[in-house]
């Protein structure tokens, strides 16, 4: 049975017009921190999204005495602290490094590895441990930790991107769909498959070979893109004719991976899944993982501190009964904006459950906050013509209104404070709210229906237009993929 080929990246990729980068990117990090409006930002690379419940616990912390305390999730499973003062960027390094978050300061800003969240936790995907009959090399969470052991150990990775991302998909579908660089995709029948962005084919390599044949990807997109002389920060920015595929082939035989080609014709659509939905997933060990979301991405401290709490229960009870190999005691934060806590006992799930849904998080799909993201916008970022998460808030509620709206059927909807459109969702369509002025944006949907609606400057009326416009746009059939 031939392997699956991942969704393509959502983002058309024209050739012809392949971007020439005379510079490195200024994504920053945990010790490249950048200087916003509203105080000094880092952005903490978590490989798969896993922080076991110490970790997660200084980050609670380090939120609350350096910075605003909050906790902002990125699109990519990362965590951003934001209002940090001037001169603590010395003092946050130290705590994270003690945390063992900081493996290696000179790679911190490359380790961009997203994984499928629900690996191994409910009765889906490839790759689902020994438990389910299967060898734990299928383990994205595995592929994970060995990629980030090969990524920090390369003299030559320091130079990839801050942008360039790998996805570890246990054959789901879901973390396949962001558009990724480089991703290993699990199969259910057979060896998982290695792809590139925008690459109509790929490769089969075995499962233990699998983080290995990622980072000779990488690497060799580094060979390629200096050769060229673009200066291509991810791999659908390299110009035509870069010749990518075949020197991986030939660089997978230099290392010692074995590597079969796949013809693109004769591959057979890829499995597709969406985000976890939020609530409660029953594992196969009899044990509950939650699954919540950050309204816009963004947690308080208190919100936080149940999560890790909950963690750490998590493990103490795993310990107890002598499971002391088992992933609970962490924490998976995904791709979308949200938290998996594993390994938790059934008669205390509901009520945490609750608890949670009662501190303002996303539990279930029928929130109004289900599938509505945010870029930062003011006051916190100098370049948003308005406050979009304000904007967000008042479109679930509009003046006069007394109950947040019922959420709309269809398409996840972003708001963003300009045209950068920093955070948007990948791999699907979606709901473009970009912001024109003060109070006012342009709603649209891959491109398509475009409306201008105001916001908050003519009060009750130009709020309940904007409602209106992104409802209806929610409602609308996508006419192109992203």
């Amino acid at each position: 049975m031939l392997a699956a080929m991942p969704p393509t990246s959502p983002t058309p990729v024209n050739r012809d017009e392949a971007p020439v980068r005379e510079r490195g990117d200024a994504c920053p990090g945990a010790l490249r921190l950048h200087a916003a409006d509203d105080g000094r930002l880092a952005r903490l690379r978590l490989p798969a999204g896993v922080l076991t419940y110490h970790q997660a616990e200084v980050l609670e912390s380090a939120a609350e005495r350096l910075g605003d305390g909050h906790l902002d999730i990125t699109s990519r499973g990362n965590i951003q602290l934001r209002g940090l003062g001037e001169s603590c960027g010395g003092q946050l390094a130290r705590v994270l490094y003690d945390a063992g978050l900081l493996p290696s300061e000179a790679h911190e800003r490359i380790r961009n590895i997203v994984a499928s969240p629900l690996a191994g936790l409910d009765s889906r995907g490839s790759g689902r441990d020994q438990d389910q009959g299967r060898s734990s090399s299928h383990s994205v969470q595995l592929w994970s930790k060995e990629l980030d052991e090969l990524l920090c150990a390369s003299a030559t990775a320091t130079a990839l991107s801050g942008r360039f991302l790998f996805a570890l998909d246990d054959g789901r579908g879901d973390v396949a769909a962001l558009g990724a660089d480089v991703t290993l995709l699990a199969q259910r029948y057979g060896n998982p498959t290695l792809h590139i962005q925008t690459n109509p084919s790929g490769w089969r390599v075995s499962a233990t070979d699998a983080a290995r044949a990622a980072f000779v990807t990488a690497e060799t997109f580094l060979t390629v893109a200096a050769a060229g002389g673009s200066g291509a920060w991810r791999v659908r920015e390299l110009p035509a004719g870069h010749g990518l595929e075949a020197a991986v082939t030939t660089r997978l035989a230099e290392a010692g991976i074995a590597a079969e080609r796949e013809p693109a014709a004769d591959r057979e659509p890829g499995p597709t899944a969406g985000p976890p939905a939020p609530g409660a997933v029953r594992s196969p060990d009899g044990t509950v993982a939650l699954s919540v979301q950050a309204p816009l991405g963004r947690l308080s401290a208190a919100q936080w501190r149940i999560l890790r709490t909950a963690a750490a229960k998590a493990a103490a009870t795993a310990d107890a009964g002598g499971a002391g190999t088992t992933p609970y005691g962490t924490l998976r934060v995904t791709p979308w904006r949200g938290v998996i806590v594993p390994g938790l006992a059934p008669d205390t799930a509901d009520d945490l459950l609750d608890r949670l849904r009662t501190a303002g998080l996303v539990t279930a799909p029928d929130s109004p906050w289900h599938g509505v993201s945010a870029c930062t916008g003011r006051p916190g970022c100098a370049k948003a013509l308005s406050d979009v998460r304000a904007d967000a808030a008042r479109a679930l509620r509009p003046p006069g209104r007394q109950l947040p709206s019922p959420p709309p059927p269809g398409l996840p909807v972003h708001w963003s404070g300009c045209a950068r459109r920093c955070g948007h969702p990948q791999g699907t369509s979606w709901v473009d709210v970009v912001a024109t002025g003060e109070g006012t944006y342009d709603v649209s949907v891959d491109g398509d229906a475009r409306t201008t609606a105001a916001g908050r400057r003519a009060g009750q009326a130009a709020g309940q237009e904007l409602a209106d416009a992104v409802a209806a746009a929610r409602t609308t059939t996508p006419t192109m993929t992203r």
